[in-house]
This record gives C-alpha cells, structure tokens and sequence, in this order.
C-alpha cells in the first residue's frame, strides 16, 4: 500500500515570511539586486498565463517581476534568492515520524506537496531529518493538488497506480484530490496525526 503525504502541515510546521515580496526584496539585495520601489504591485501582478492546474515556479514569477519594471537580473541568483526568502525555521509536528514509520511498513512512501519554491521542500527535508527519500513537488511535476496529475506523477515515481494510494494531508480541498483518482484520502481535520498510524492499520482491511 503506498502512502504519500502532505508536507508543509501535515509532517511538518513551518514559518513563514509575512510579507512574502518584502522577503524576496531583501534576499535579492544581498545579492546585489535591487527591487523598484513599486516592487509590491509587481510581485503581486500575474505575467504570465498559467494553465488550470499547473504550477509556476516562484523564480520565474519573480524574474518576470523584476523584468517588467526593467531590472534584469541572473537566473541563478534569483532562484538563489527565493529560496532564501521561504528558507525558514521547521519543526516536525508531534505524531509525525509514527505515521511516517507505520507507512513505511505498508508499502512505499512519498512526500507530494504543493511548493513553487524549487529546493523548499528538500531544503526543509534535511533540516528536520525526517528520511523521505521520495519528494514530488508541484514544481517538480508541474501540476498543483489537487490536480489528477499531480498524483498520477507521484503514483509514476512509486511504481504504482494512482487508484492505489493513500494520501495524507491537511487541506481538503487539496489533499483530498487523490480520491477524484479512485485513491483514500486521510485529512488531518478528520484523522489526527497521531491517529494515522491506526487509520493506516485498519484501512489495510478495507
């Protein structure tokens, strides 16, 4: 039975920077960018068309942010940047290593998270030693939960059909997207952390 589960939320709680553009505007300038003065208005304007369910990753937006008000600045460094602007303090929530171990002992295990920032979720992954060597991110995949293809690509990843999994996250409207693919949904509004380990057990018999 393999089981994937949600990250930011469901295995682990993180910070986050309250305004996020002002985030991205900090770390650029230690890296010699500048942002215009109007930096708010263009990192919250869209620039470019994204399909339904796909996702853009954060840099791109970022860098055609920057363009449109006429800075132009490396790839590299701003991908650099944005990571380091969401790159905060994790901490891994109580019952999440249990639920992690009892998946482990059913089958194989994924984490699939929604995240435009690429490297965010590894990033955080190595920090809180949780030991998930399967992640599929939006970014990653390009597709967003609760997209079919989202969990179609990380049902590809395991080897295994998307009817087959088990997903385990805290958002409903997002995680519980794996049940539109015939698979199980374990939302943590209904089923706390600590009791997945039990839910997986009996959901073997189901």
């Amino acid at each position: 039975m393999p089981t994937t589960f949600d990250f930011f939320g469901t295995l682990v709680a993180a910070e986050r920077p309250e305004r996020p553009a002002n985030a991205v505007a900090d770390a650029l300038a230690t890296r010699g960018v500048s942002a215009p003065e109007d930096w708010t208005d263009a990192y919250r304007e869209p620039h470019e068309s994204v399909p339904e369910g796909a996702e853009q990753p954060l840099p791109d937006h970022v860098a055609a942010a920057l363009e449109s008000r006429g800075v132009d600045a490396d790839a590299d460094v701003v991908r650099a940047a944005t990571l380091a602007a969401f790159a905060r303090p994790v901490e891994v929530r109580d019952g999440a290593r249990e639920a992690l171990d009892a998946a482990r002992e059913r089958g194989p295990v994924a984490v699939l998270s929604n995240c435009s920032v690429p490297g965010l979720v590894e990033c955080a992954l190595d920090r809180v030693d949780l030991n998930v060597e399967t992640v599929v991110t939006s970014v990653g995949c390009g597709w967003r939960k609760p997209d079919q293809r989202a969990f179609a690509a990380v049902a590809d990843v395991l080897r295994t059909e998307p009817e087959s999994l088990v997903h385990v996250g805290d958002d409903p409207a997002t995680d519980g997207g794996v049940e539109d693919v015939g698979g199980r949904a374990i939302i943590l509004g209904e089923t706390p952390l600590r009791a997945v380990p039990a839910e997986l057990e009996g959901g073997a018999c189901r």
